[in-house]
């Protein structure tokens, strides 16, 4: 039975493992390695996790976690851009984990986060060429708004109403 939970400081070993594992399977043959490599250390560091799960705002809601027995098997985190505008941050799975319909679980969860401090809509980026992120929020209803150059890399823009 998975539940969902925020995250806390005895979670961010599992939380860096997953998105880890979860960038070097999706990313891996978008990104070079370096490029992939740098967005790990950057983001995905015990040190960053542990300050990003032992605070939380408006404009960062925080970790969640999916747990599996008490081992993180998905995380994800949102926050608010502005007074209307949620955005998903952060929608990583145990690579091993997916189409068990614990994505949707966790969305639904960073949804209420941000239905709580009044979003209507709500907003994330996909790298294109994602073939298992853009299924995922496309079927919940995510509509591509625009396409932006970062970094040499064109991340594409969604957004659904809430």
């Amino acid at each position: 039975m998975i539940r969902i939970e925020k995250a806390n400081p005895s979670h961010v070993e599992g939380i860096v493992k997953v998105c880890t594992e979860a960038n070097r399977d999706t990313y891996g043959e978008i990104y070079s390695k370096d490029y992939l490599e740098s967005i790990i250390n950057e983001f995905y560091s015990p040190e960053r996790i542990l300050q990003e799960v032992s605070s939380s705002s408006r404009e960062w809601g925080g970790y969640l976690v999916a747990l599996d027995n008490e081992v993180v098997v998905g995380a994800g985190g949102g926050g608010m851009t502005s007074p209307e505008s949620g955005e998903v941050y952060v929608l990583y799975l145990d690579p091993n984990r997916r189409r068990e319909g614990i994505g949707t679980l966790l969305l639904k969860e960073i949804t209420e986060q941000h239905k709580s401090f009044h979003a209507t809509e709500q907003w994330l980026s996909v790298q294109k060429g994602n073939d298992k992120g853009i299924p995922f929020y496309e079927s919940k209803g995510f509509e591509l708004q625009s396409e932006e150059l970062t970094d040499g890399y064109v991340s594409l823009r969604y957004k659904r109403n809430i």
